[in-house]
């Protein structure tokens, strides 16, 4: 019999072979997560709530579809936390805000949970959220402090900051995140786990974002065999979702088998000395290529043909965070994090004609991108230029920086241009913390990215990636 700690640690996939073959069952696995996420949450705070109750009431039914061997979908039975930004049947989403009402009605499903919950993913709880997604650090009013897995006088980034803790730390090896500005990229390469941006589209998401067409949801998960797996249920069309995409050709987990030989690789260490990266990092991700390389990968070092687009950003994000507080009332606006209050001042101020010129710079970055990929198949950079810093702060503390795209270059670029991105961990700096390598495809190539994270991902081996090297 599996010991509880030892269930705490397993990838999804593993647990799924445990079921089918009787080592133990859904129930025990989300006891283990549970007890998991009990020991962590006074120490990390990667949970607004944890329902033990419901999951427990669901992993028993799962329990019992496998004793009949009849599983109800791919990842049945499997303990799963979503970010407290994505709607949860029966459970209120605040989305790091005091000027939420706890008291809604919480009757739907967000599509990505809607098929989650067809395939009979066990729900241990919501994960912390900085308020409205916002920013790249994870800390609101509602919630406090989200702190890192591997050291927590650090952050766990931003802004699916829990996800990311609590995948690291074992609280369920399945997570959904939210990015619109590197929100699961940014988080996991922190945190030393792995995440996917999908093209966008590719998985639903309803409501809308206030954010628009810069939001995605993705996957958070601890190896790109389980990304893969929570896409092939997520990444499903739904009727709420306008502008999502259709049926995806192919298998998810079948693009994981490719390998990188013959794959043509544009490393970008610094977007063409646009960004200074810490000397660690920038050693850590250049031996991940040279490691591209060697699995026979064509790696040449080029730069993306872009000026940093953070103006175009910043109108786009900002005018995003005015509408997402506009309905809000004075009292309500005085609870908001200082941070948000400030943006969106700044994007109620913001003309029709100055986002529709934000709109063009996107537009033309979509158009150099599209180009660069007809030379490139990949593009690969560091997730980001640092590693974790002081935890309760937007910015590093005496960097000079005012906001968190500060310190973020290589993750919003590829929110503008809607294509797929991820982080995976490739080693850490001196002081033990992680760095991540982001792996970029044009649109709708999400195979190539995962194929490729896959093959350097099973190249490099996890273990030394773990909080305590477990």
């Amino acid at each position: 019999m599996t010991e509880p700690t030892q269930l705490a640690e397993l990838t999804a996939d593993r647990l799924l072979d445990g079921y089918r073959k009787g080592e133990f069952s859904p129930l025990d696995a989300t006891r283990a997560a549970l007890e998991r996420a009990g020991q962590l949450q006074p120490v990390v705070n990667a949970f607004v709530r944890v329902d033990a109750d419901s999951a427990l009431a669901q992993a028993r039914e799962s329990t019992e579809r496998w004793r009949r061997g009849e599983p109800a979908g791919l990842v049945d039975g499997v303990p799963t936390t979503v970010k407290d930004i994505i709607l949860l049947r029966g459970t209120p989403t605040l989305r790091g805000s005091k000027s939420v009402d706890v008291n809604g009605s919480w009757r739907e499903d967000a599509p990505s949970v809607a098929r989650l919950r067809e395939h009979g993913a066990v729900f241990l709880g919501k994960t912390t959220t900085p308020e409205y997604g916002w920013k790249g650090v994870t800390d609101s009013p509602l919630s406090g402090v989200t702190r890192n897995p591997y050291d927590t006088s650090r952050t766990a980034g931003g802004s699916s900051g829990g996800s990311a803790a609590a995948v690291a730390l074992g609280a369920g090896p399945l997570s959904l995140g939210t990015d619109g500005g590197g929100s699961v990229r940014i988080p996991a390469a922190f945190c030393g786990v792995f995440a996917l941006k999908p093209t966008y589209g590719r998985v639903p998401l309803y409501p809308a974002s206030a954010f628009g067409t810069l939001a995605h949801v993705g996957p958070m998960t601890r190896t790109v065999a389980d990304a893969a797996l929570l896409m092939e249920v997520i990444g499903r069309p739904d009727s709420r979702d306008w502008s999502a995409l259709g049926p995806v050709d192919g298998s998810f987990l079948d693009s994981l088998s490719g390998g990188v030989r013959g794959l043509r690789v544009a490393y970008s260490p610094s977007f063409g000395g646009q960004v200074a990266v810490r000397p660690a990092v920038a050693g850590a991700v250049r031996r991940a290529v040279e490691r591209l390389a060697e699995l026979g990968a064509y790696v040449t070092e080029a730069d993306p043909d872009f000026a940093d687009p953070v103006d175009a950003f910043h109108t786009l994000w900002f005018s995003g965070a005015a509408r997402v507080t506009q309905r809000l009332g004075a009292e309500q606006a005085e609870l908001l994090d200082p941070g948000l209050r400030e943006i969106r001042a700044v994007g109620a101020r913001i003309s029709a004609l100055d986002y529709l010129a934000a709109v063009d710079v996107r537009m033309e970055l979509g158009r150099r991108m599209g180009l660069f990929h007809e030379s490139y198949d990949l593009l690969v950079t560091p997730t980001l230029p640092i590693t974790a810093f002081e935890a309760g702060v937007e910015v590093p503390v005496g960097s000079g920086l005012r906001r968190w795209t500060g310190w973020t270059p290589f993750t919003y670029p590829f929110n503008m241009t809607q294509q797929p991105a991820a982080s995976l961990p490739v080693g850490v700096d001196g002081d033990g913390l992680p760095v991540g390598i982001q792996i970029v495809a044009a649109r709708h190539r999400d195979d190539l990215v995962l194929r490729a994270a896959h093959a350097l991902e099973e190249a490099l081996g996890l273990s030394a990636f773990r909080p305590g090297g477990s």
